[in-house]
């Protein structure tokens, strides 16, 4: 992969995956400095479910298009729409302007990762895929361990602003180095005419579906305040989302139906209390205990060694820890892990008790994220296997982001920055965790389907 044919390829894609990875999960860090800053408070779950609602349609747009006219095109706009996402949140006077700028981001960030994968498809021999693949699994590990330092830093040195704007550049350097290969490259071969044309009529239906579940999920940021009716938008905003994902995923996931939809429903639920939580700890450390986003940024760290070390070790474990119960461990640590945040928010413990704490967060998630991935591909037909990697990836999102815009709600309801608004954020992710854990046996198929 790091022949002269493939080097600058290989360079500037895994660089754009790392940027797009850093910036996922740096902005957690730093996000309750700009909050601050912009007088955001009321939006700061919006700009975390945002991002990931607008992902999804990136996915679906991005798909269809490098399908019908190869993944050139698609590339460059998803670099170009992530690009300005970062310009306009780093140069942004408001919070509402910041979250704008996050929608961008949302946006290209999706379409950028399924148009990657498309290149890689085209460009590299199919030999190489495992290899350029699990690169791509390190360019996001490494943001995740050194990022939120990196960004709380950053904020600490200079300024929020650059945690954005510096990134600009890095990415313009990282896709120079891959435009040499993208000349080569036109639009897709007869195979790719003909599956493109096959599925002309179901893509739009499924970007239709797509959108809806974004825009649903972003008006849940917005009718809570609305009076005397907020709560019954809030309720019909929730309904619109679950309907309009639905087609997006295989038939009897919001059901908890065993095998392949079971495994889909825990990959979300999995990053609804995981995230759900997450992206308040490092609020709960600035607001409440004075940390810098440095040190904030280092207790996330911690989580994502965690996750780290999980991940190596059931790999190792393999057959031996059966995938149920790795998803069942998984799912109990994660919510074993948002206790002691919650605890701490109740009773003014030490922070060190929410930080030790995320460590079996962290490893719960490295326990049964990789469990699932492979669930997910043994349990697909080969025809199937494309859109039920889609699904994973969507219930990812979707979950996240849903969770997050319900938890904004919740924690806007008490006071700014209390003791009460933050457990009671921790204690919903909380319970999304346990429902997961009591439902991990049906990402397993029932033993009469096996016989």
């Amino acid at each position: 992969m790091l022949s002269g044919a493939f080097l600058l390829t290989t360079i500037g894609s895994c660089a754009l995956v790392f940027l797009a990875a850093f910036e996922s999960v740096a902005v957690t860090a730093v996000m309750p400095a700009v909050s601050r800053a912009l007088d955001g408070a009321h939006l700061y779950a919006a700009a975390f479910a945002g991002p990931l609602a607008t992902g999804v349609i990136g996915m679906v747009v991005s798909g269809m298009w490098a399908d019908r006219r190869g993944p050139v095109a698609p590339l460059y706009a998803s670099v170009s729409l992530f690009s300005a996402g970062l310009v306009v949140c780093g140069l942004a006077p408001s919070m509402e302007v910041l979250v704008a700028g996050r929608l961008l981001q949302g946006l290209g960030g999706g379409a950028l990762t399924v148009a990657l994968y498309v290149v890689v498809a085209r460009v590299y021999p199919e030999e190489l895929h495992p290899k350029i693949f699990a690169w791509f699994a390190a360019a996001w590990v490494v943001p995740a361990l050194v990022g939120p330092a990196a960004a709380g830093a950053v904020t600490d040195l200079l300024s929020w602003h650059w945690v954005f704007l510096g990134v600009v550049v890095l990415v313009a350097l990282a896709m120079l180095m891959v435009v040499p290969s993208l000349g080569r490259l036109g639009p897709g071969g007869p195979e790719d005419a003909e599956a493109a044309e096959g599925d002309a009529g179901h893509g739009p239906r499924l970007l239709m579906w797509a959108t809806l579940a974004a825009l649903a999920v972003l008006a849940l940021n917005l009718v809570d305040g609305v009076p005397r009716v907020g709560g019954v938008l809030v309720v019909a905003a929730v309904a619109v989302t679950l309907l309009a994902v639905r087609p997006l995923l295989p038939a009897g996931t919001l059901t908890a139906r065993h095998g392949l939809p079971g495994v889909i429903l825990m990959r979300g639920m999995g990053a609804a209390a995981f995230f759900g939580a997450d992206v308040y700890l490092p609020y709960l450390f600035t607001e409440r205990y004075g940390f810098s986003p440095t040190l904030a940024g280092l207790t996330l760290t911690l989580g994502a060694l965690a996750w780290s070390g999980a991940s190596a070790v059931q790999g190792r474990l393999g057959e031996r820890l059966p995938h149920a119960l790795a998803v069942r461990i998984g799912m109990a640590l994660v919510a074993a892990g948002i206790l002691p945040a919650l605890l701490t928010a109740l009773l003014d413990l030490h922070p060190a008790v929410p930080v030790v704490g995320w460590l079996a967060g962290g490893a719960g998630m490295g326990l049964m994220y990789p469990r699932l991935s492979t669930l997910t591909l043994a349990l697909s037909a080969p025809a199937d296997r494309g859109f039920n990697s889609s699904a994973l990836s969507i219930s990812d999102s979707i979950g996240g982001a849903l969770t997050l815009a319900l938890t904004g709600i919740v924690f806007s309801s008490f006071a700014a920055g209390s003791a009460d608004g933050f457990a009671a954020v921790f204690a919903f992710a909380a319970l999304i965790g346990l429902v997961a854990a009591l439902l991990a046996h049906r990402v397993t198929p029932k033993p009469e389907v096996i016989a």
